[in-house]
């Protein structure tokens, strides 16, 4: 082969890496998020998406040098919506636990807070445990991990199973329900304003891994370990400059990461 054709050769794979990782970078990934589970996710009245998932999505795809959209979707359809290729990741509390791990892949977690059952500030149940909730009604989101507690510990109770938060924060603020159980940073949130003023949280659910999981992680298509490591190694990254701390301050008096 001749210097010439060597030299051009050279400088077509030159050209092609060159335009190969322009286009990488120019890549857009989609995020869904619910939009209705304040403080992680909200809509606005203009129809903005806020909150902390998103802040971190955004915070995410800026440390990745990623082109992202963020989209809202509805909880129960959310990793459907993701196996159907309607958008690329999950960033909305969604737990790492084994049953979803069946079905979609995992960054590591970017955050992890317990679970706790709220009550009306008159109410006489004391605890949460099976005997304390045993001939209450309980309000849960369904499809959470915290309807899959509910459903397989409170035996004695009638779990009540609603599509957002926000409509069994309705129902508990108007007494149709006995006691509510969510994630604790979400309780204690509603529990701040007008609506939550009506109830109290009585106590920590203990940790029950093969439900609660390790955490929440950015969810993504099976097999798409590519893009899950790229966000653990941005999440490590948010953790270790800052921007993580900046984000939690926002919205939270602690580190909601956990151990």
């Amino acid at each position: 082969m001749g210097i010439s054709m060597r030299i051009a050769l050279a400088a077509s794979a030159a050209l092609a890496l060159t335009i190969g990782m322009a286009q990488a970078q120019e890549k857009s990934i989609k995020i869904a998020t619910e939009g209705a589970y304040p403080p992680y996710n909200s809509l606005t009245s203009d129809g903005k998406l806020v909150g902390f998932d998103v802040d971190i999505a955004n915070a995410l795809c800026e440390e990745m040098k990623a082109k992202c959209e963020i989209v809202a979707q509805e909880w129960d359809g959310m990793i459907p919506a993701l196996q159907a290729g309607k958008f690329d990741a999950i960033i909305a509390q969604m737990s790492i636990t084994p049953e979803r791990k069946e079905k979609i892949d995992f960054s590591k977690k970017y955050i992890n807070t317990p679970a706790v059952i709220a009550a009306a500030k008159d109410s006489d149940i004391k605890g949460v445990t099976k005997e304390d909730l045993a001939g209450k009604t309980i309000g849960v989101q369904g499809s959470t991990i915290h309807y899959n507690y509910a459903e397989k510990v409170f035996t004695d109770s009638e779990i009540k199973s609603y599509p957002t938060a926000e409509e069994y924060k309705l129902d508990m603020a108007n007494g149709r329900l006995d006691a509510v159980s969510d994630d604790a940073v979400t309780m204690g949130n509603w529990l701040e304003t007008a609506d939550g003023a009506c109830c109290k949280i009585v106590g920590t659910i203990p940790n029950m891994p093969e439900i609660h999981g390790d955490g929440a992680g950015v969810g993504v298509r099976k097999g798409d370990t590519a893009l899950a490591d790229q966000f653990t190694a941005a999440i490590a990254a948010i953790r270790a400059n800052g921007k993580y701390k900046e984000i939690n301050d926002k919205y939270f008096k602690f580190d909601v990461y956990g151990d």
